[in-house]
């Protein structure tokens, strides 16, 4: 009787453990479902923030309009460098991102345009913003952009399919990644 009773006890303690083991794994999967859903629900309706960006607002970190320069002047200091150089600028925008805010086109005095990014993602910019002057702190340097990510732009920019297939190449572009942006004017 004495190794049945034993058996028993092993083999109770076995089955409570595995149940436990169990129980363990059943809360883990809902948990890592509710995260998941969490996480595609917030991207599925994200949009850009709300408001007129008015004169004063800043986006990201704190920015003040001294020691601004104009973009053009900031285009001939980077001339063909890849190295991002610290900077403040002042520029116009042209264009939002609609989807969400997170990137911005600066005009350029000969017809071109900068693209501005949020850094590490981490503010957007309302589509009041479109016309507005702003300043920007943050890193400039003259990049070339990818098709793909030209292409991304102009979907994110709902251009017409015809315009989106006659990107064929990459683009050299000044590329700022913001830390912070002060609506000037």
């Amino acid at each position: 009787m004495k190794i049945e009773n034993l058996f028993r006890m092993v083999l109770g303690s076995i089955l409570r453990s595995v149940t436990l083991y169990l129980e363990k794994q059943t809360i883990m999967k809902k948990l890592l479902t509710a995260a998941v859903t969490l996480l595609v629900t917030v991207i599925a309706f994200a949009q850009p923030p709300a408001g007129n960006a008015a004169t004063g607002d800043c986006y990201g970190s704190k920015v003040t309009a001294k020691g601004a320069i104009p973009l053009a002047d900031l285009v001939e200091q980077l001339g063909n460098t890849a190295s991002p150089t610290a900077t403040k600028i002042s520029a116009k925008i042209v264009d939002v991102c609609p989807n969400k805010g997170c990137w911005l086109k600066l005009e350029l005095p000969d017809g071109k345009q900068a693209t501005v990014k949020m850094k590490d993602y981490g503010f957007f910019v309302p589509l009041a913003a479109k016309g507005k002057t702003v300043v920007i702190e943050g890193d400039a340097a003259i990049k070339t952009v990818s098709v793909n990510e030209l292409k991304h732009f102009a979907e994110d920019a709902k251009k017409s399919k015809a315009e989106i297939n006659a990107i064929t190449e990459p683009k050299k572009e000044v590329n700022i990644l913001a830390r912070g942006i002060v609506v000037v004017g």
